[in-house]
């Protein structure tokens, strides 16, 4: 479980968040402590607000009285409401809020459910709650509650956690929802040393990516452009453009992130690992399929890249274990598409084939003309990028601080 705590001078901001949500039907309250209990069970901004106020009226030198959090456990520790109530109080008792008043939201916005918590960081004297070493206290109390509620340890998570993307699935809806799910992890955690490597990934979980190039009002800009794929590989739906997953999946970051996965690679042998894992299978597998069951079962998948007449012209690895992906020639001759396709050829027609023609990659499939058209206008329009929504209100509040500060 990983919990994030950002603080503020707003309690309309923090509390207008999370009533946003309940508007749309995307999260709810299931607990409240030491709040004052509305008749109606509604606990609406101003009922909120009025067991706050005491205790911000009070305060005297706190800059930043106002502390919100989020509780987020691993998507695969299903919990109900009441596991989640518990959960949040006991982490705020342990944080040493116990005392105080909060309400606890639980968002159900996205796959991944999770909680936030809305509190004040003074008590009713006006005194400021101890804040010393908080993240690091906030962080044990996450892995005592990971053991006592059986949860996903967060560092087990983190190692987990792009081996456990999920496909895009076109026919469950919400497409830019479960780009995002994809796009927004593996931009952050995985390497790749080209655009090409990044490309591949991603279409292993049904998302397609392309680079779009030119002039804007007599500006020049390098984009990119997300969309899903159905099962044939072919675009479904409209193309969205990165600024809608946040800057670390425009062309910058990505740029940023294939230098450093280059210089990763170099200092941490990160080839080692997987080339002992694809030799050991190559060197005992009895055929094609074989040699994939091998490779899945060490948490490895491999990408051959075929043309119509079936002839291998590339192949990519993609270590889910080290979040690292790389094509075959990386590794050496013997792993090259076109060793691939001596190999398997042989086992398939019993002859040596032709040497395969060199590797030219994928273009992005075809899509209706509307789809793609006006496409600088498209990127021109947001060129600074677009954050997820809840980091856009935590640095929200940060700037609130900020300015706060200097006057």
């Amino acid at each position: 479980m990983v919990a994030k705590i950002s603080s503020g001078s707003s309690l309309y901001s923090a509390l207008a968040y999370n009533h946003q949500k309940i508007n749309a039907g995307e999260a709810k309250v299931i607990f409240a402590n030491n709040m004052v209990e509305p008749k109606d069970g509604n606990f609406s901004i101003g009922t909120c607000k009025y067991s706050f106020e005491p205790y911000l009226l009070a305060n005297k030198k706190t800059e930043n009285p106002v502390i919100h959090i989020s509780l987020n456990p691993d998507p695969n520790d299903k919990l109900n409401d009441e596991q989640f109530a518990q959960i949040a109080e006991e982490y705020m008792q342990k944080l040493g809020y116990g005392n105080q008043p909060f309400v606890v939201y639980i968002h159900e916005d996205i796959d991944r459910h999770h909680i936030h918590i809305v509190s004040v960081k003074v008590d009713e004297t006006g005194k400021m709650i101890r804040d010393n070493f908080q993240h690091r206290l906030s962080m044990r109390i996450c892995r005592d509650l990971e053991q006592k509620y059986g949860l996903t340890p967060a560092n087990e998570k983190q190692k987990a956690e792009g081996y456990s993307l999920k496909p895009v699935d076109p026919k469950k809806g919400d497409i830019k929802r479960q780009i995002a799910n994809v796009v927004r992890p593996v931009s952050r955690l995985w390497h790749f040393q080209s655009f090409n490597e990044y490309k591949a990934l991603l279409s292993v979980y049904n998302v397609q990516v392309v680079e779009v190039k030119g002039e804007h009002k007599g500006q020049l800009y390098n984009g990119i452009i997300y969309a899903a794929q159905n099962d044939k590989g072919e675009v479904y739906g409209t193309p969205i453009k990165s600024s809608k997953f946040g800057k670390q999946a425009g062309n910058d970051a990505i740029q940023k992130r294939i230098e450093k996965s280059i210089e990763a690679v170099r200092t941490r042998n990160l080839k080692e690992s997987p080339k002992a894992v694809i030799s050991k299978a190559l060197a005992s597998c009895k055929n094609r399929k074989d040699f994939e069951k091998q490779l899945s079962k060490n948490q490895i998948s491999v990408l051959f890249r075929e043309n119509e007449s079936g002839r291998i012209y590339g192949v990519t690895f993609i270590d889910h274990r080290h979040k690292f992906v790389f094509n075959g020639s990386r590794l050496g001759k013997d792993f090259s598409a076109n060793a691939f396709q001596q190999k398997f050829s042989e086992e398939k027609h019993g002859s040596e084939p032709e040497k395969s023609p060199e590797f030219v990659p994928p273009k992005f499939p075809s899509t209706p003309e509307s789809t793609f058209e006006n496409l600088s206008g498209l990127l021109a329009i947001d060129s600074h990028g677009e954050n997820p929504e809840e980091e856009a209100f935590i640095r929200r509040m940060k700037r609130k601080k900020r300015r706060k500060r200097k006057l």
